[in-house]
């Protein structure tokens, strides 16, 4: 994928060298922690104790150093800036506004409006605070657990999350979560499947629009994000993972169905095209 010596996006935080557990308190909150330990009786050197050495010297926050995985935070913030244009015109075609999602980069576990959650869970997205989360790990796992290597793949991985940003804003997961609720388990899955599936379409429509508007694909680059979608469909996980399939139980999707979708979107580059609960009249 073309990426390097472009525009990335403002939208990121990295929280790679901050450790999710650390409370780290000053200021008002620090005084206002002390005077409570003081109510309660107890020490409040203790606290003030506690409270430097969770401050950097000098009270200021060190700049994190370099990391490992700093050109795949490079290239991700290009990949979002790309969602961030191509999601924007698309919205002003529709007479509506595209509110650009953050980004956080984390490490083995991060806090989020939608709670506390480890890398195992892989990318997600929290409505509640807009905000896609990722652990760049898990793209060395797509390439050597799943065997979906590539960087159109990891853009694609990106992509994908950014959908269901889109399918917020479009008052879609909203619908789909209230129907959950009053639906039983089964097909509250089939419902799970269709929302993933309809961001995997959303970002084949990235990608149509993205590679007509800057020429983004490379030979191959196709292959990887389909090889990617394919590796992450629930009856391949399923079956790497216990050795048979329980479909009633899928939440995102089979690999073909996931392929499929993120090729209509590919090919047509047309958002009216990607209602996978046409027949449910969500």
């Amino acid at each position: 994928m073309r990426w390097q010596g472009r525009e990335r996006s403002r939208n990121v935080e990295d929280r790679r060298a901050v450790p999710a557990g650390r409370m780290a308190i000053g200021g008002v909150g620090g005084i206002l922690l002390v005077l409570l330990v003081l109510f309660m009786g107890g020490d409040p050197r203790k606290v003030i104790q506690l409270l430097g050495e969770n401050q950097p010297p000098g009270g200021q926050p060190q700049a994190p150093g370099p990391q490992p995985d700093d050109e795949v935070a490079e290239f991700i913030a290009v990949v979002l800036r790309d969602t961030e244009k191509v999601w924007g015109q698309l919205f002003d075609s529709m007479a509506n506004q595209y509110r650009e999602p953050k980004l956080v980069l984390f490490r083995d576990q991060v806090r989020s409006a939608c709670g506390f959650q480890s890398a195992a869970v892989g990318p997600f997205y929290c409505p509640s605070d807009e905000t896609v989360y990722i652990d760049l790990s898990f793209y060395e796992a797509l390439k050597s657990r799943h065997g979906a290597p590539g960087d159109f793949a990891q853009a694609y991985v990106l992509a994908h999350e950014v959908g269901h940003h889109v399918q917020k804003l479009m008052g879609i997961s909203d619908r789909v979560h209230a129907a959950r609720t009053r639906a039983g388990e089964e097909e509250a899955n089939d419902l799970s499947v269709r929302l993933e599936l309809q961001a995997d379409f959303f970002a084949g429509v990235w990608a149509h629009h993205a590679e007509k508007n800057w020429r983004i694909l490379e030979p191959g680059d196709i292959e990887e994000a389909l090889n990617a979608a394919s590796a992450i469909g629930d009856d391949r996980l399923q079956r790497e993972a216990q050795g048979f399939v329980v479909p009633e139980s899928f939440t995102h999707g089979t690999s073909e169905q996931r392929v499929r979708w993120f090729s209509k979107g590919l090919r047509t580059g047309d958002v009216s095209q990607g209602n996978t609960f046409e027949e449910l009249n969500l």
